[in-house]
């Protein structure tokens, strides 16, 4: 094996395990940043471009999202449980039936993915908030709270959004 392969694939080693070098030659192992693909379901109107960019949002964060356009997505959220008056323009289900309503901050899945809290079923972000992802609108924000949806139908406040930052 030539030098440059092995460095290569020591490099490759190294990215893929987290395993740091230090000038001293000492290997660290560091927390891996890499999360196993979860599989999203994302039901959407096909002319809607903020869903677009949602979805983008959610495949840059390590999500595989299958995009299923319908005309009206009334029955489906009523099928799902979303309470009229927190709706948004896409909804998400994951391969575990969890469900996630509109623009939700990625990190935000991940984190109830991991816990999965007791009761619940998802999370919602209520209708289209300025500066959330997908409804990028210059530096303009609005903070918005993400929902924890119990299984009972009724919500519970999972996180409050006061920055682009947080998201």
């Amino acid at each position: 094996m030539s030098i440059s392969k092995f460095k290569t694939g020591l490099f490759l080693l190294i990215i893929t395990t987290g395993v740091s070098v230090n000038s001293h030659g000492d290997a660290n192992v560091v927390t891996s940043k890499l999360t196993p693909t979860v599989d999203l379901s994302v039901h959407k109107n096909p002319n809607c471009g903020c869903c677009s960019v949602w979805v983008e949002h959610a495949q840059q964060h390590g999500f595989s999202a299958k995009v299923q356009n319908h005309v009206n997505l009334n029955a489906l959220k009523a099928e799902l449980g979303i309470p009229t008056g927190l709706q948004a323009c896409h909804t998400s289900v994951s391969s575990e039936g969890f469900v996630f309503e509109g623009h939700i901050p990625a990190r935000y899945i991940n984190q109830f993915l991991a816990e999965k809290p007791h009761g619940a079923r998802g999370l919602i972000v209520a209708n289209m908030p300025m500066g959330s992802p997908g409804m990028d609108m210059g530096n303009g924000f609005q903070a918005y709270d993400i929902l924890l949806l119990l299984n009972d139908g009724s919500t519970d406040v999972y996180a409050t959004i006061t920055s682009k930052a947080q998201q």
